[in-house]
């Protein structure tokens, strides 16, 4: 997985995550690490908490958070991801003058998540069906987050289902919100904000809150990997 990592072109992504605020990375999973993940999912071993979307409100569908140890494929995903993103997460706090540094390495981060008791690991897996949906909203957990995350996609468009785009607002002050719908295809992961983003106005930059979401599924099942580096107080 280092080596699957360390061939793509971090200024391209790099340069569109701060253009747009996301950027997709196509062919990053394969057929089999793909199936081998949605295998995982009716496993009973190795997660801390299953959520009914319905019953909080969140949308309809469900989704389960790994335990520690994570699986060797998402700790390889975190752990080699993050360094290539903490930079542009220095740079947005630079820019937005806001007063916080982020460590290099995720293990780092994971130190100040944990002396913070946000102790709970996050990556998570999410399984829709027919009229399943994701609520726009944003993956915090704590008071310690990390403003980048990732999303990997497990099955094929108009192949495994219909519908169940993923949604991004961009919410620009004094403004109507923009929407942003992507359809990323098996196997594909997706780098995007988890809360904010700068955008350069006539007078410096400015920040513009995101949220993300997933429409109505109209047919099949869907299942995405959400791989994110900050840990959960619960």
């Amino acid at each position: 997985m280092q080596d699957k990592i360390e061939t793509i072109d971090w200024q391209i992504v790099t340069d569109r995550i701060n253009r747009r605020g996301y950027a997709i990375i196509p062919g990053f999973l394969s057929e089999n690490q793909c199936r081998k993940m949605v295998d995982q999912y009716d496993n009973p071993k190795g997660y801390r908490k299953t959520v009914v979307m319905e019953r909080y409100r969140f949308g309809l569908g469900e989704y389960k958070y790994f335990d520690y140890p994570l699986p060797e494929l998402v700790q390889a995903i975190r752990e080699n991801i993050y360094p290539k993103l903490a930079p542009i997460a220095n740079l947005w706090m630079k820019v937005l003058k806001i007063d916080k540094i982020f460590p290099k390495t995720l293990q780092e981060l994971k130190a100040l998540c944990h002396s913070n008791d946000q102790l709970k690991p996050t990556p998570l897996i999410l399984k829709y069906g027919v009229g399943g949906f994701n609520t726009l909203h944003q993956d915090m957990y704590g008071d310690v987050y990390f403003p980048l995350q990732t999303v990997l996609f497990l099955n094929e468009p108009d192949k495994d289902y219909t519908g169940g785009e993923f949604v991004i607002t961009q919410q620009t002050p004094r403004a109507q919100s923009k929407v942003i719908v992507l359809r990323p295809k098996k196997g594909d992961m997706l780098i995007f904000t988890t809360n904010f983003k700068p955008v350069k106005g006539t007078k410096g930059y400015y920040r513009v809150n995101m949220k993300h979401g997933v429409s109505e599924l109209h047919s099949g099942k869907r299942y995405t990997l959400g791989v994110i580096f900050h840990d959960a107080v619960s």
